[in-house]
């Protein structure tokens, strides 16, 4: 999996430079979210700005980060995903639950404010 892992004002952002998140790239994508989301206070967002295609198992992967934030209280969110990613979220009926971002900027100021 391509990716840079950068941290923003105490955010933790996972760029993901791949054009497809999909079965050849969910299960690194699994693993290292389950190294990045281990304490409470982190937040982490993934920036989908490359990524043009998701699949059901890329998917998987990013709701396998957000339970585990959720299970220990951290934050988690996504910025930057296209139409036809958000649209995926919206058929699975995720929209409410899986919070995306329009671009960084917002992303950072959100996932920092307190709940």
């Amino acid at each position: 999996m391509n990716f840079l892992l950068e941290e923003v004002d105490n955010v933790k952002i996972l760029r993901l430079k791949e054009q497809r998140l999909d079965t050849r790239i969910a299960p690194d994508l699994k693993a290292q979210l389950l190294v990045l989301i281990k304490e409470k206070d982190h937040k982490v967002l993934i920036d989908l700005s490359d990524t043009k295609y998701a699949d059901s198992s890329g998917l998987g992967a990013i709701l396998l980060g957000l339970r585990q934030a959720r299970e220990i209280g951290a934050n988690f969110a996504i910025f930057g995903a296209n139409k036809r990613v958000q649209s995926l979220i919206e058929i699975a009926q995720l929209g409410n639950i899986l919070i995306n971002y329009d671009n960084e900027f917002d992303a950072i100021d959100n996932i920092k404010a307190p709940k």
